[in-house]
C-alpha cells in the first residue's frame, strides 16, 4: 500500500513551492513522524513529516518548483518491514563475523542537528577537541554556527573522537561530521608530545628526557631522523583546513571565508536596499535632561534593581511612545496588503566579534526602565557567549541601532525587513547651540530615522522623530507616558 506525500497548502496567496531538500534518500526506510522533506515558498519554509512508516519513493527532485497539492513522493508501507527485516538479518551476520575476529565496538555519529524551520545548513565554527583525542560524556565537542545562532554539541558517551569535517566547512543539517568510538582509549599523547619536542629541538640543544615505554623508544630509534620526518599527526591544521585566514601574494593579502552570520547580514542588507524605498530624516536631541536625571537617581536605581540606568531604556520607551502616536511606522507591507502591528516588540542591534545581531525586547510598552535595561544586558551576554536562541531574533516591529558607542557622529541606518523603520543613535558631543537667544554648550546627539517611503510619508516620519526628541528632552514626561 502506497501513501502519497503532497505539497500542502501553506497560505492563501501561495500557489507553488520549491522542493528544497529531501532528508531521506530514494528507497530509504522512513519511520512515522520523521522529517522527509523541506519545502520553500516565497514567504516561509516548511518541513513535511511522514504520516506512516515505509520506504520512500521520490518522484520530484530537489530544486523543482511544483504546484500546491502535487504528489512529490510515495511511502510503500509493506516494503518497510521487509527492508528492515533484511537489514536486521544482514546486520546480525556482520556482527557474528565481527565477533569471530575483533572485539565488540560501538561508534556514535556526531550529527548536525536541526536548528530552526528555515535553517538548512551550518558552519563548523570550532572543534573544542582535537582529532583522535579522548573525550568524556558531556564534554563540549564542537561549536556550530548558522546564519542566526550558534550551538554547541556535547559528547553523548565517553570515548575517542574522530573528526571527519574540519573547521570552516559548511554542511547540511543532518550531516555526520565526526564519530565517537565508545569505550576506546586515545593514543599516548604524552609520548607523542615528547617525541615532537625532540624533533624540533635545535642541534646541540639537550634533548628532553622521554618518560615513555620501551616499545615506543625502540620505534623512535628505528625510524628516520625526527628532524627530517616529524610526526605529521602533530602538525596544526592548515588555514585552509581550519577555515581560517590564508596568506596570498607573499603575505600582501589574506583570504578567509565569511562566517554564516556575516553572509546572512550581507544578504539581509542588500535585500533591504533592493525591496524597500528607504529614505532617512535627521534631527538632534539635547541630552542634558537625561544625563542629569541619570546622575541624580543612578545610585538608588542600582540599589533597587541591580543594574544601571543607561541611555537605551530611554530610547526604547521614547520609541514606543512615538509608535503609538504615529502608528503607520508600526506596520509593514506584505504584497499588496498593509499589516498593522498592535504590539511593541523592539529590536536592539548588538555588535559582537562574529557580527551584528538584533535580539527583540518583547512588549516594551508594559516594561519598566529596569526591565528594559536588564533585558538588554541579558541579550548582550547571550550574544557574546553564542547562546542566543533563534526565537530571540524574531518578530520585532522596529529596530534601534546605536552607532554612537563606536564614535559615529551621523549615519543612515538600513531597514531591518520587513520592518518599516529603524532609529539610529549617535555619539553624544558637546556642541554650541542657541537656547533662549543665547549660545550655550550642550551634550547633543544626532538622530536618524530611516523608513520605508512606500508605507510612511515624509510628514509622518518627521513627526515620529520629533516625538522621540520631545520625549528624550523631557524624560519626566516620558516616564509618565505624556
Amino acid at each position: 500500500m502506497a501513501t502519497e506525500i503532497k505539497i500542502p497548502n501553506v497560505g492563501e496567496s501561495i500557489t507553488s513551492a520549491n522542493v528544497a531538500r529531501w532528508h531521506k534518500q530514494n528507497g530509504e526506510s522512513v519511520d512515522k513522524g520523521e522529517t522527509v522533506l523541506t519545502i520553500e515558498t516565497d514567504k516561509v519554509s516548511n518541513d513535511i513529516e511522514a504520516d506512516v512508516a515505509g520506504v520512500l519513493n521520490i518522484l520530484v527532485q530537489e530544486g523543482e518548483e511544483v504546484a500546491i497539492g502535487t504528489v512529490v513522493a510515495t511511502l510503500e508501507e509493506g516494503a518497510a518491514a521487509q527492508t528492515e527485516d533484511a537489514e536486521v538479518e544482514v546486520t546480525a551476520e556482520v556482527e557474528v563475523e565481527a565477533d569471530a575476529s575483533t572485539p565488540e565496538s560501538k561508534e556514535i555519529d556526531i550529527i548536525v542537528p536541526a536548528a530552526g524551520e528555515s535553517i538548512t545548513s551550518a558552519n563548523i565554527g570550532r572543534w573544542h577537541m582535537s582529532d583522535n583525542s579522548q573525550v568524556n560524556k558531556g564534554d563540549t565537542l564542537v561549536t556550530l554556527e548558522t546564519d542566526k545562532v550558534s550551538n554547541e554539541l556535547e559528547a553523548e558517551e565517553s570515548g575517542v573522537l574522530h573528526i571527519s569535517t574540519p573547521e570552516g566547512e559548511e554542511v547540511d543539517i543532518g550531516t555526520v561530521i565526526g564519530k565517537i568510538s565508545v569505550g576506546a582509549s586515545a593514543p599516548q599523547t604524552e609520548a607523542k608530545e615528547e617525541l615532537a619536542a625532540a624533533a624540533v629541538a635545535p642541534q646541540g640543544a639537550p634533548k628532553p628526557q622521554a618518560n615513555i615505554t620501551a616499545p615506543v623508544v625502540s620505534a623512535a630509534s628505528a625510524a628516520p631522523a625526527a628532524s627530517s620526518r616529524p610526526d605529521l599527526s602533530l602538525k596544526p591544521a592548515t588555514p585552509e583546513r581550519a577555515g581560517q585566514s590564508s596568506s596570498e601574494d607573499n603575505g600582501r593579502t589574506t583570504r578567509r571565508k565569511m562566517s554564516m552570520l556575516r553572509r546572512k547580514v550581507a544578504s539581509h542588507l542588500v535585500n533591504a536596499q533592493q525591496t524597500a524605498a528607504i529614505l532617512t530624516t535627521f534631527n538632534e536631541v539635547d541630552m542634558t535632561a537625561i544625563m542629569k536625571l541619570r546622575k541624580e537617581v543612578q545610585e538608588d536605581f542600582v540599589a533597587k534593581h541591580g543594574c544601571k540606568l543607561g541611555f537605551m531604556s530611554f530610547f526604547v520607551k521614547a520609541t514606543v511612545q512615538a509608535l503609538k502616536d504615529v502608528p503607520s511606522i508600526n506596520g509593514r507591507i506584505d504584497g499588496n496588503d498593509i499589516i498593522e502591528n498592535h504590539f511593541y516588540d523592539v529590536g536592539v542591534a548588538i555588535g559582537t566579534k562574529k557580527g551584528l545581531v538584533v535580539p527583540v525586547l518583547r512588549d516594551c510598552d508594559s516594561k519598566g526602565f529596569a526591565e528594559v535595561e536588564q533585558g538588554i544586558l541579558d541579550y548582550a551576554t547571550k550574544a557574546n557567549d553564542g547562546s542566543m536562541d533563534l526565537a530571540d531574533l524574531q518578530g520585532g516591529v522596529f529596530t534601534i541601532s546605536n552607532g554612537g558607542v563606536y564614535g559615529s557622529l551621523l549615519s543612515t541606518p538600513i531597514l531591518n525587513p520587513p520592518q518599516s523603520g529603524i532609529l539610529g543613535m549617535h555619539t553624544i558631543q558637546q556642541r554650541p547651540v542657541a537656547v533662549n537667544g543665547e549660545v550655550v554648550i550642550r551634550p547633543m546627539m544626532y538622530l536618524a530615522l530611516s523608513y520605508d517611503h512606500r508605507l510612511v510619508d515624509g510628514k509622518e516620519a518627521v513627526t515620529f522623530l520629533i516625538r522621540i526628541k520631545d520625549c528624550l528632552e523631557n524624560p519626566s514626561r516620558l516616564m509618565l507616558e505624556m
